[in-house]
Protein backbone atom coordinates (compact mmCIF):
# COMPACT_ATOMS: atom_id res chain seq x y z
CA UNK A 1 0.00 0.00 0.00
CA UNK A 2 2.81 2.26 0.68
CA UNK A 3 4.44 1.85 -2.49
CA UNK A 4 1.13 2.32 -4.45
CA UNK A 5 1.66 5.86 -1.91
CA UNK A 6 5.04 6.52 -3.57
CA UNK A 7 4.22 5.58 -6.90
CA UNK A 8 1.34 7.49 -7.57
CA UNK A 9 3.30 10.76 -5.78
CA UNK A 10 6.06 10.27 -8.26
CA UNK A 11 3.44 9.81 -11.28
CA UNK A 12 1.90 12.99 -9.63
CA UNK A 13 4.60 14.86 -9.89
CA UNK A 14 5.82 14.02 -13.49
CA UNK A 15 5.28 16.95 -15.16
CA UNK A 16 6.91 19.12 -12.73
CA UNK A 17 9.97 16.36 -12.76
CA UNK A 18 10.37 16.43 -16.60
CA UNK A 19 10.69 20.58 -17.05
CA UNK A 20 13.26 20.50 -13.80
CA UNK A 21 15.63 17.41 -15.51
CA UNK A 22 15.02 19.07 -19.06
CA UNK A 23 16.16 22.47 -17.74
CA UNK A 24 19.33 20.87 -15.48
CA UNK A 25 20.48 18.18 -18.11
CA UNK A 26 20.61 21.39 -20.39
CA UNK A 27 22.25 23.76 -17.86
CA UNK A 28 25.26 21.35 -17.27
CA UNK A 29 25.78 19.35 -20.03
CA UNK A 30 26.74 20.88 -23.24
CA UNK A 31 25.67 19.18 -25.84
CA UNK A 32 22.09 19.14 -25.01
CA UNK A 33 22.76 22.62 -25.68
CA UNK A 34 23.32 22.17 -28.81
CA UNK A 35 19.47 21.95 -30.72
CA UNK A 36 21.12 20.36 -33.80
CA UNK A 37 22.51 17.92 -32.36
CA UNK A 38 19.84 16.94 -29.65
CA UNK A 39 16.62 18.77 -30.42
CA UNK A 40 14.63 20.04 -27.11
CA UNK A 41 11.37 18.24 -27.66
CA UNK A 42 13.60 14.73 -28.69
CA UNK A 43 15.08 15.39 -24.95
CA UNK A 44 11.86 15.93 -23.27
CA UNK A 45 10.33 12.68 -25.18
CA UNK A 46 13.52 10.83 -24.07
CA UNK A 47 13.35 12.28 -20.38
CA UNK A 48 9.62 11.64 -20.40
CA UNK A 49 9.52 7.70 -21.52
CA UNK A 50 12.45 6.70 -19.28
CA UNK A 51 10.91 8.71 -16.32
CA UNK A 52 7.81 6.78 -16.91
CA UNK A 53 9.91 3.42 -17.36
CA UNK A 54 11.52 4.05 -14.52
CA UNK A 55 8.23 4.45 -12.21
CA UNK A 56 6.40 1.70 -13.85
CA UNK A 57 9.25 -0.42 -12.82
CA UNK A 58 8.67 0.57 -9.35
CA UNK A 59 4.85 -0.15 -9.17
CA UNK A 60 5.35 -3.74 -10.36
CA UNK A 61 9.23 -4.97 -9.08
CA UNK A 62 8.21 -8.86 -9.73
CA UNK A 63 7.19 -7.87 -13.12
CA UNK A 64 9.14 -8.48 -16.44
CA UNK A 65 11.20 -5.47 -17.49
CA UNK A 66 10.18 -3.64 -20.89
CA UNK A 67 14.12 -1.74 -21.53
CA UNK A 68 12.40 -0.76 -24.49
CA UNK A 69 13.15 3.30 -23.66
CA UNK A 70 16.97 3.21 -22.42
CA UNK A 71 17.51 0.93 -25.73
CA UNK A 72 15.53 3.59 -28.13
CA UNK A 73 17.41 6.20 -26.22
CA UNK A 74 20.88 4.41 -26.69
CA UNK A 75 20.07 3.95 -30.52
CA UNK A 76 18.63 7.34 -31.34
CA UNK A 77 21.32 8.97 -29.01
CA UNK A 78 24.22 6.85 -31.39
CA UNK A 79 22.43 8.32 -34.51
CA UNK A 80 22.66 11.59 -33.58
CA UNK A 81 26.46 11.48 -32.59
CA UNK A 82 26.13 12.26 -29.05
CA UNK A 83 29.05 11.38 -26.66
CA UNK A 84 28.25 7.79 -24.73
CA UNK A 85 29.35 9.79 -21.10
CA UNK A 86 27.48 12.43 -21.66
CA UNK A 87 24.38 10.56 -22.44
CA UNK A 88 24.99 8.57 -19.51
CA UNK A 89 25.36 11.20 -17.44
CA UNK A 90 21.74 12.60 -18.40
CA UNK A 91 20.15 9.45 -17.57
CA UNK A 92 21.86 9.10 -13.75
CA UNK A 93 20.63 12.94 -13.26
CA UNK A 94 17.26 11.90 -14.09
CA UNK A 95 17.42 8.56 -11.40
CA UNK A 96 18.64 11.09 -8.73
CA UNK A 97 15.82 13.33 -9.65
CA UNK A 98 13.30 10.58 -9.46
CA UNK A 99 14.91 9.57 -5.54
CA UNK A 100 14.77 13.33 -4.60
CA UNK A 101 11.19 13.04 -5.32
CA UNK A 102 10.31 9.92 -3.39
CA UNK A 103 13.02 10.65 -0.24
CA UNK A 104 10.64 13.83 0.52
CA UNK A 105 8.43 11.62 1.51
CA UNK A 106 10.56 9.99 4.27
CA UNK A 107 8.36 9.86 7.90
CA UNK A 108 9.92 8.12 10.58
CA UNK A 109 6.96 7.97 12.22
CA UNK A 110 5.25 5.15 9.30
CA UNK A 111 7.85 2.28 9.62
CA UNK A 112 6.02 0.94 7.29
CA UNK A 113 6.31 3.93 4.33
CA UNK A 114 10.02 3.80 5.30
CA UNK A 115 10.63 0.36 4.44
CA UNK A 116 8.53 0.90 0.78
CA UNK A 117 11.24 4.09 0.21
CA UNK A 118 14.11 2.16 1.00
CA UNK A 119 13.16 -0.93 -0.95
CA UNK A 120 12.03 1.59 -3.88
CA UNK A 121 15.23 2.85 -3.50
CA UNK A 122 17.49 -0.40 -3.86
CA UNK A 123 14.49 -1.10 -6.43
CA UNK A 124 15.87 2.16 -8.57
CA UNK A 125 19.43 2.07 -7.92
CA UNK A 126 19.48 -1.84 -9.60
CA UNK A 127 17.44 -0.84 -12.32
CA UNK A 128 20.43 2.47 -13.04
CA UNK A 129 22.80 -0.68 -13.45
CA UNK A 130 20.56 -2.38 -16.00
CA UNK A 131 19.13 0.69 -17.57
CA UNK A 132 22.47 1.76 -18.27
CA UNK A 133 23.87 -1.78 -19.24
CA UNK A 134 20.63 -1.64 -21.98
CA UNK A 135 21.88 2.07 -22.98
CA UNK A 136 25.14 1.35 -23.81
CA UNK A 137 24.31 -1.87 -25.39
CA UNK A 138 21.92 0.12 -28.02
CA UNK A 139 24.41 2.69 -28.45
CA UNK A 140 27.69 0.61 -29.18
CA UNK A 141 25.38 -1.84 -31.78
CA UNK A 142 23.91 1.35 -33.42
CA UNK A 143 27.74 3.22 -33.62
CA UNK A 144 28.60 -0.84 -35.10
CA UNK A 145 25.95 -0.59 -37.48
CA UNK A 146 26.85 3.48 -38.66
CA UNK A 147 30.18 2.90 -39.09
CA UNK A 148 29.80 -0.46 -40.99
CA UNK A 149 27.28 1.34 -43.50
CA UNK A 150 29.74 4.78 -43.72
CA UNK A 151 33.00 2.31 -44.34
CA UNK A 152 31.03 0.37 -46.98
CA UNK A 153 29.82 3.68 -48.37
CA UNK A 154 33.79 4.86 -48.24
CA UNK A 155 34.50 1.60 -49.89
CA UNK A 156 32.56 2.20 -52.71
CA UNK A 157 32.84 6.05 -53.15
CA UNK A 158 36.67 5.13 -53.59
CA UNK A 159 36.13 2.21 -56.04
CA UNK A 160 34.40 4.75 -57.98
CA UNK A 161 37.38 7.04 -57.86
CA UNK A 162 39.80 4.16 -58.86
CA UNK A 163 38.07 3.36 -61.75
CA UNK A 164 36.99 6.70 -62.94
CA UNK A 165 33.19 5.49 -63.00
CA UNK A 166 30.52 8.38 -62.08
CA UNK A 167 28.57 8.10 -58.95
CA UNK A 168 24.79 9.01 -59.77
CA UNK A 169 23.87 12.43 -58.12
CA UNK A 170 27.33 12.39 -56.71
CA UNK A 171 29.67 15.32 -57.65
CA UNK A 172 33.71 15.22 -57.12
CA UNK A 173 32.99 18.02 -54.36
CA UNK A 174 30.53 15.82 -52.67
CA UNK A 175 32.66 13.15 -52.89
CA UNK A 176 35.87 14.66 -51.25
CA UNK A 177 33.42 15.78 -48.36
CA UNK A 178 32.09 12.49 -48.11
CA UNK A 179 35.47 10.54 -47.78
CA UNK A 180 36.53 13.56 -45.06
CA UNK A 181 39.31 15.06 -47.25
CA UNK A 182 40.49 18.39 -46.59
CA UNK A 183 39.10 20.41 -49.72
CA UNK A 184 42.38 22.05 -50.95
CA UNK A 185 44.38 19.01 -49.50
CA UNK A 186 47.14 17.48 -52.31
CA UNK A 187 45.91 13.78 -52.78
CA UNK A 188 48.66 10.61 -53.82
CA UNK A 189 47.69 6.85 -54.46
CA UNK A 190 49.55 4.61 -52.92
CA UNK A 191 49.98 1.13 -54.18
CA UNK A 192 51.19 -2.10 -51.81
CA UNK A 193 51.49 -5.35 -53.58
CA UNK A 194 49.92 -7.94 -50.76
CA UNK A 195 51.77 -11.07 -49.79
CA UNK A 196 50.03 -14.23 -49.31
CA UNK A 197 46.99 -12.28 -48.30
CA UNK A 198 48.58 -10.63 -45.45
CA UNK A 199 48.13 -6.14 -45.39
CA UNK A 200 51.22 -5.43 -46.99
CA UNK A 201 50.85 -2.27 -45.02
CA UNK A 202 49.12 -3.02 -41.53
CA UNK A 203 46.83 -0.67 -39.93
CA UNK A 204 48.00 2.12 -41.98
CA UNK A 205 45.03 3.76 -42.29
CA UNK A 206 44.87 4.58 -38.14
CA UNK A 207 48.55 5.19 -38.51
CA UNK A 208 48.05 7.91 -40.97
CA UNK A 209 45.51 9.26 -39.36
CA UNK A 210 47.36 9.99 -36.25
CA UNK A 211 49.90 12.13 -38.22
CA UNK A 212 46.86 13.96 -39.39
CA UNK A 213 46.54 12.16 -42.70
CA UNK A 214 42.98 11.47 -44.21
CA UNK A 215 42.43 8.12 -46.22
CA UNK A 216 40.69 5.57 -48.38
CA UNK A 217 42.07 2.01 -48.69
CA UNK A 218 40.73 -1.07 -51.18
CA UNK A 219 42.18 -4.29 -50.23
CA UNK A 220 42.40 -6.96 -53.03
CA UNK A 221 44.41 -10.75 -52.94
CA UNK A 222 46.96 -8.79 -55.07
CA UNK A 223 46.98 -4.50 -54.01
CA UNK A 224 46.29 -2.96 -51.28
CA UNK A 225 45.68 0.78 -52.89
CA UNK A 226 44.73 3.57 -50.55
CA UNK A 227 44.31 7.87 -51.64
CA UNK A 228 45.97 10.07 -48.79
CA UNK A 229 45.13 13.74 -48.76
CA UNK A 230 48.18 15.66 -47.57
CA UNK A 231 47.62 18.19 -45.31
CA UNK A 232 50.25 20.54 -46.61
CA UNK A 233 50.53 19.35 -49.77
CA UNK A 234 54.05 17.42 -48.45
CA UNK A 235 54.32 13.64 -49.38
CA UNK A 236 57.91 13.03 -47.14
CA UNK A 237 56.09 12.75 -43.95
CA UNK A 238 53.89 9.98 -46.00
CA UNK A 239 56.98 8.19 -47.46
CA UNK A 240 58.67 8.16 -44.10
CA UNK A 241 55.78 6.12 -42.70
CA UNK A 242 55.50 4.08 -45.45
CA UNK A 243 58.79 3.37 -45.49
CA UNK A 244 58.92 2.60 -41.55
CA UNK A 245 55.87 -0.12 -41.79
CA UNK A 246 55.89 -1.74 -45.16
CA UNK A 247 56.08 -5.42 -45.60
CA UNK A 248 56.37 -5.49 -49.43
CA UNK A 249 57.00 -2.99 -51.90
CA UNK A 250 54.77 0.10 -52.26
CA UNK A 251 54.43 2.66 -55.27
CA UNK A 252 53.37 5.87 -54.82
CA UNK A 253 51.62 8.73 -57.37
CA UNK A 254 52.62 12.49 -58.10
CA UNK A 255 50.39 14.34 -55.32
CA UNK A 256 47.37 15.98 -57.55
CA UNK A 257 44.68 18.18 -57.03
CA UNK A 258 41.31 17.34 -58.60
CA UNK A 259 40.33 13.81 -57.35
CA UNK A 260 38.52 13.65 -60.37
CA UNK A 261 42.27 12.68 -61.73
CA UNK A 262 42.59 9.76 -59.49
CA UNK A 263 42.34 6.85 -62.47
CA UNK A 264 45.29 8.25 -63.32
CA UNK A 265 47.53 8.31 -60.24
CA UNK A 266 46.39 4.98 -59.87
CA UNK A 267 48.19 4.47 -63.16
CA UNK A 268 51.43 6.58 -62.09
CA UNK A 269 51.13 4.73 -58.58
CA UNK A 270 51.34 0.85 -60.64
CA UNK A 271 54.51 2.11 -62.56
CA UNK A 272 56.19 3.39 -59.49
CA UNK A 273 55.12 0.00 -57.83
CA UNK A 274 56.48 -2.35 -60.49
CA UNK A 275 59.92 -0.17 -61.17
CA UNK A 276 60.64 -1.54 -57.12
CA UNK A 277 62.84 -4.80 -57.37
CA UNK A 278 60.58 -7.51 -56.80
CA UNK A 279 60.61 -9.31 -53.23
CA UNK A 280 61.68 -5.93 -51.96
CA UNK A 281 60.20 -3.61 -49.08
CA UNK A 282 61.38 -0.02 -51.26
CA UNK A 283 59.08 2.67 -51.04
CA UNK A 284 59.21 4.02 -55.07
CA UNK A 285 57.54 7.33 -56.08
CA UNK A 286 56.51 7.93 -59.50
CA UNK A 287 59.48 10.09 -61.36
CA UNK A 288 57.57 13.14 -63.31
CA UNK A 289 59.90 12.50 -66.34
CA UNK A 290 57.84 12.93 -69.62
CA UNK A 291 58.69 9.91 -70.95
CA UNK A 292 57.12 7.93 -67.82
CA UNK A 293 54.29 10.29 -68.27
CA UNK A 294 53.53 9.43 -71.40
CA UNK A 295 54.02 5.60 -70.82
CA UNK A 296 51.57 6.01 -68.07
CA UNK A 297 48.77 8.07 -70.08
CA UNK A 298 49.10 4.97 -72.64
CA UNK A 299 50.33 2.22 -70.56
CA UNK A 300 49.14 -0.42 -73.57
CA UNK A 301 50.97 1.49 -76.26
CA UNK A 302 53.76 1.26 -73.39
CA UNK A 303 53.72 -2.57 -73.68
CA UNK A 304 53.30 -2.85 -77.29
CA UNK A 305 56.76 -0.29 -77.48
CA UNK A 306 58.67 -2.23 -74.66
CA UNK A 307 58.21 -5.81 -77.16
CA UNK A 308 58.86 -4.11 -79.84
CA UNK A 309 62.23 -2.51 -79.09
CA UNK A 310 63.70 -5.03 -76.22
CA UNK A 311 61.63 -8.10 -77.29
CA UNK A 312 65.10 -10.15 -78.00
CA UNK A 313 66.28 -9.03 -74.62
CA UNK A 314 62.99 -10.20 -72.83
CA UNK A 315 63.36 -13.60 -74.09
CA UNK A 316 66.65 -14.28 -72.58
CA UNK A 317 66.93 -15.84 -69.64
CA UNK A 318 66.52 -14.51 -66.19
CA UNK A 319 70.29 -13.56 -65.37
CA UNK A 320 71.17 -12.58 -68.91
CA UNK A 321 68.16 -10.42 -69.06
CA UNK A 322 68.06 -8.67 -65.83
CA UNK A 323 72.04 -7.94 -66.42
CA UNK A 324 71.48 -6.32 -69.08
CA UNK A 325 68.00 -4.22 -68.36
CA UNK A 326 69.70 -3.15 -64.82
CA UNK A 327 73.04 -2.18 -67.48
CA UNK A 328 70.67 0.21 -69.77
CA UNK A 329 68.92 1.83 -66.58
CA UNK A 330 72.10 2.54 -64.96
CA UNK A 331 73.33 3.56 -68.28
CA UNK A 332 70.40 6.11 -68.41
CA UNK A 333 70.56 7.04 -64.72
CA UNK A 334 74.33 8.46 -64.58
CA UNK A 335 73.60 10.29 -68.45
CA UNK A 336 75.43 7.56 -70.46
CA UNK A 337 78.52 7.31 -68.52
CA UNK A 338 80.17 4.43 -68.29
CA UNK A 339 82.77 4.92 -66.27
CA UNK A 340 79.88 5.73 -63.68
CA UNK A 341 77.46 3.52 -64.64
CA UNK A 342 80.38 0.95 -63.82
CA UNK A 343 80.38 2.21 -60.14
CA UNK A 344 76.80 1.61 -59.80
CA UNK A 345 76.97 -1.92 -61.05
CA UNK A 346 80.36 -3.05 -59.70
CA UNK A 347 81.65 -3.81 -62.81
CA UNK A 348 84.61 -2.06 -65.16
CA UNK A 349 83.42 0.50 -67.98
CA UNK A 350 84.49 -1.90 -70.11
CA UNK A 351 81.76 -4.62 -68.65
CA UNK A 352 79.47 -1.88 -69.25
CA UNK A 353 80.46 -1.19 -73.17
CA UNK A 354 80.34 -4.85 -73.98
CA UNK A 355 77.02 -5.46 -72.21
CA UNK A 356 75.72 -1.95 -74.35
CA UNK A 357 77.18 -3.82 -77.79
CA UNK A 358 75.31 -6.70 -76.60
CA UNK A 359 72.33 -4.42 -76.41
CA UNK A 360 72.65 -3.54 -79.65
CA UNK A 361 73.17 -6.51 -81.59
CA UNK A 362 70.58 -8.30 -79.88
CA UNK A 363 67.85 -5.20 -80.37
CA UNK A 364 69.52 -3.20 -83.19
CA UNK A 365 69.25 0.41 -81.07
CA UNK A 366 72.58 1.90 -79.95
CA UNK A 367 73.12 3.96 -77.38
CA UNK A 368 75.26 6.41 -79.27
CA UNK A 369 72.40 7.04 -81.90
CA UNK A 370 69.76 9.91 -80.61
CA UNK A 371 66.67 8.16 -82.14
CA UNK A 372 67.66 4.40 -80.31
CA UNK A 373 68.04 6.73 -77.33
CA UNK A 374 64.41 7.63 -77.49
CA UNK A 375 62.82 4.34 -77.90
CA UNK A 376 65.03 2.68 -75.60
CA UNK A 377 64.07 5.07 -73.19
CA UNK A 378 60.33 4.95 -73.80
CA UNK A 379 60.35 1.29 -74.17
CA UNK A 380 62.29 0.60 -70.59
CA UNK A 381 59.98 3.11 -68.58
CA UNK A 382 57.11 0.16 -69.69
CA UNK A 383 59.37 -2.68 -68.30
CA UNK A 384 59.16 -3.31 -64.42
CA UNK A 385 62.41 -3.74 -62.63
CA UNK A 386 61.96 -7.24 -61.45
CA UNK A 387 62.29 -8.15 -65.10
Amino acid sequence: MELDELVKRAEAELPRLVDAHVTRVRDEIDIYRDDGLVPPEDLRRSVEANMRFMIAALRDPKGGNDFSAPRETGARRARQGAPLPEVLRAFRLGFTALWDTLAVSADYRRPALMDALLAAGRRLWLLTDEYAIQLTEAYRATTAELTLARERRRSALAEALFTGEPVAGTTHWEITALLGFPPDAGLVVVMAETRRADEPLPGIEQRLAEHGMVSVWRLTPALQTGIVALPDGDPEPLIALLRQIAKARVGMSQPYRAIGETPRAVRLARIALVSAPGGSKQVSTFRAGRVAGLVAHAPAEGVRVAQAVLGPILDLPAEDRDTLLATIRAWFDNDGSAEQTGKQLHCHRNTVRYRLRRVHELTGHSVANPADIAELAVALEAVPQDR
